[in-house]
């Protein structure tokens, strides 16, 4: 039985991602973080809140995926209060800054 040579270009596999400009964009490893583009939200891939939503048979249309949080806020997504609570604070403390 052959095994899949890694170094092999036919066995990579392209991911879609989105970058910091929000353009989807072709990337050689899956993303770490998955979001909600009607509500820009961004969380772990395995977010309880998320996980129901796909379950209930929502979500999974506008769902995307990005390589990292700096891009994920680059996007202009912010944190999910569920899965990521302190990025979550972190970022309202920010906007409530920034609109003083």
């Amino acid at each position: 039985m052959n095994t899949p040579d890694p170094g092999d270009p036919a066995d990579h596999r392209a991911y879609r991602l989105l970058g910091p400009d929000g353009r989807t964009r072709a990337g050689a490893r899956p993303g770490t973080l998955g979001g909600y583009r009607p509500a820009r939200i961004y969380g772990r891939l395995d977010c309880p809140s998320a996980r129901r939503a796909i379950t209930a048979g929502g979500y999974v249309r506008h769902r995307v995926f990005f390589a990292d949080e700096p891009t994920a806020l680059a996007a202009g997504y912010r944190p999910c209060a569920v899965c990521l609570p302190t990025q979550y604070l972190r970022w309202k403390t920010r906007q409530q800054e920034t609109q003083r």
